[in-house]
């Protein structure tokens, strides 16, 4: 298939911003603080996007009528955007420069939460979620390709990748936090807020982070619109068995659809000269499992966040805000997990301690397992939250080193990519998956009490009652339907476990003396 291409600059008209301009014109090495701020700004902006939102989901059913079926793409959307296109945004950074790919992805990002903040129906929030996806791949990727291109390498670049990292991980924490207490007000500000940042980032971006180099290549477009539209199919696919079951032909028509393309995207990569997905990546069976386990990761957190975020509002009373401190233990203890996981990695081969984490994972999901409509936190919810939190930070920084171990240097990078993608699409297909599997329960469970609200009109309760006792069913149903997903998850996660352990077979010496950088990923 035929293949844009962009030509790059000859050698004597390239120049990179922080070697060729004095230090005086606001590049290179003088406002490093400055640009590095502008750059921890826009990832902590991404970063944000995917807790904050999940905070609001019941406050955006209840005002622009989501069904329990289609719900999940206000996440869906956002994950299948960002995670389809992430490799295409940063090759695009590569070839047109990442300054200005970065610039252009904040830009459209505060559009895009602009345009969400306004939707007054279901379509016009869909379509600022795929806007804030594609956004996001063109901002994320080459967010940390500029923090190499601005700080010189050694210290400074060394210590702007630990900044960088840790507002990764924090951003997790202060999105639930922010989220709870921006819905608090309205759902809208969770993304009005992303406005001015995304805004302010793109002014201050021109002045202080220099642009890189030009490099020739091609952009592997049939690559990226066969792999995002047979990702879409697929998870429509799923989602639309959830209203019409399994057998129907529309059902059946867009999963076929989305294996298709998904298996001619896999012909493509493994043909083209530029592919987005370089088989050599996925060659090895090593990167191959990293890449297989965090996919069901992806699909266990998405899933976790989002119907314990439903049930803790919903179920339990909880408040927007309430609801965001109920879940910051998360978020602290996969931070402290990844230090233990960084700590055993020297002494202990990697699928221990992944295959580990994800044992625990599962644990966390069968606890959820048991939830009921008097659950309380302290005593159903806490215990699993931290549970599963420490087994995440397990998984993550083992199989952030796994998904590199033994590339070449010029394609490290595209190996922790392909992760971050991984864990995008994974969640959107799990979610997607685990939803339909909610919401055939819900139906299923509330088709088995209706019976007992006729009793109730026919021995005459007043209406108020009867709706009353309608509303103890529906939280009957939706606990039993989420409870369902819960179980379906840890089943999955614990085949992952098995399949972490049976296929991960490098040593901790062979990753020790691998070699090759990469920045952990927590999440």
């Amino acid at each position: 298939m035929p293949e844009d291409v962009i030509k790059a600059d000859p050698p004597e008209q390239r120049r990179v911003d922080i070697e060729a301009e004095p230090e005086g014109n606001g590049h290179g090495h003088r406002h490093l603080g400055i640009a590095l701020a502008l750059i921890c700004m826009a990832q902590l902006m991404v970063v944000l996007d995917g807790t904050i939102v999940n905070i609001a989901l019941p406050h955006i059913q209840t005002d622009l009528g989501f069904s329990n079926a289609s719900l999940p793409w206000v996440v869906n959307a956002y994950g299948l955007a960002f995670g389809g296109l992430l490799l295409l945004g940063g090759r695009i950074g590569d070839i047109l420069g990442r300054r200005k790919v970065f610039m252009f992805g904040v830009v459209l990002f505060g559009v895009a939460s602009f345009l969400g903040g306004i939707a007054q129906n279901e379509s016009l929030l869909l379509a600022s979620r795929i806007l804030q996806g594609l956004a996001a791949a063109a901002a994320s990727p080459n967010a940390l390709a500029l923090i190499t291109t601005t700080f010189p390498a050694g210290k400074e670049r060394n210590r702007a990748m630990g900044v960088y990292a840790a507002m990764s991980g924090a951003g997790a924490a202060v999105g639930l936090i922010l989220g709870g207490a921006l819905t608090e007000a309205s759902w809208r500000w969770t993304f009005f807020i992303n406005t001015p940042i995304g805004l302010i980032v793109a002014v201050l971006a021109i002045r202080f982070l220099g642009e890189s180099a030009r490099q020739a290549g091609k952009f592997d477009l049939p690559g990226a619109i066969t792999g995002t539209v047979g990702l879409t199919s697929l998870v429509y696919g799923l989602t639309h068995a959830a209203q019409s079951g399994w057998g129907d032909a529309t059902t059946i028509a867009l999963i076929a659809a989305g294996v298709i393309l998904i298996g001619l995207f896999l012909s493509i990569e493994a043909r083209s000269r530029h592919a987005l997905m370089p088989f050599r990546i996925l060659a090895n069976r090593t990167r191959g499992v990293s890449f297989f386990v965090m996919l069901i990761v992806g699909a266990a957190m998405f899933s976790m966040f989002y119907f314990l975020g439903i049930f803790i509002q919903n179920i339990m009373g909880y408040s927007a805000l309430k609801t965001g401190f109920a879940f910051l233990p998360f978020s602290f203890g996969i931070v402290i997990a990844a230090q233990v996981a960084s700590a055993l990695i020297s002494r202990i081969d990697p699928r221990w301690i992944s295959g580990a984490g994800a044992v625990l994972v599962a644990g966390g999901m069968f606890g959820f397992n048991q939830l009921q409509v008097d659950s309380t936190y302290w005593t159903h919810l806490l215990p699993f939250i931290i549970l599963l939190s420490f087994g995440m930070g397990l998984i993550f920084v083992p199989l952030t080193l796994t998904a590199v171990s033994g590339v070449a240097n010029e394609d490290s990078g595209v190996g922790s990519a392909v992760l971050n993608t991984v864990q995008q699409i994974g969640g959107a297909i799990g979610l997607a998956l685990l939803g339909t599997v909610s919401t055939t329960a819900i139906k299923d469970k509330f088709a088995e009490l209706a019976p007992g609200l006729a009793k109730a009109a026919q021995s005459g309760h007043s209406p108020d009652q009867v709706k009353q006792l309608q509303g103890q069913f529906q939280a009957v149903a939706t606990t039993h339907g989420f409870t369902r997903a819960f179980l379906v998850s840890g089943l999955i996660v614990l085949g992952a476990a098995i399949v972490t352990v049976i296929g991960l077979s490098v040593k901790h010496d062979d990753l020790a003396n691998d070699g090759q950088p990469g920045g952990v990923h927590v999440g």
